[in-house]
């Protein structure tokens, strides 16, 4: 199984910028989607922005034009740059890890990897 670990969250003022990382610790298999997902305190967890294996962006219509998506297929890892953050930013940023059907093994389910969450604060 993949174990991803985030890093990069932190204290940021309102207009700010943040850089996330998530690594995988297993080198990651084809087609895939890496993503990045928040939860704010009371709140469900949402799509932030994912990046398929072959390139293919998707962003929270919240974030767009403020957040980039990018992923290093070499170095198994995926980040998340994060500018003119607003205080409605502020929640826990998980990266997640998601394999279609066979990607793992013939037959194999789907399946979702997260990494265990990364602290976002923005102050106003």
């Amino acid at each position: 199984q993949a174990q991803l670990v985030e890093s990069g969250g932190g204290l940021v003022q309102s207009g700010g910028s943040l850089r996330l990382s998530c690594v995988s610790s297993r080198r990651i298999l084809s087609p895939n989607t890496m993503g990045w997902y928040r939860q704010a305190p009371g709140k469900e967890r949402e799509l932030v922005a994912s990046i398929t294996s072959n390139g293919f962006t998707n962003y929270a219509n919240s974030v767009k034009g403020r957040f980039t998506i990018a992923r290093d297929s070499a170095k198994n890892m995926a980040s998340l740059q994060m500018n003119s953050l607003k205080p409605e930013d502020t929640a826990v940023y998980y990266c997640s890890l998601y394999y279609p059907r066979g990607t793992l093994a013939i037959e194999s389910s789907p399946q979702t990897f997260w990494g265990q969450g990364t602290q976002v604060t923005v102050s106003s």
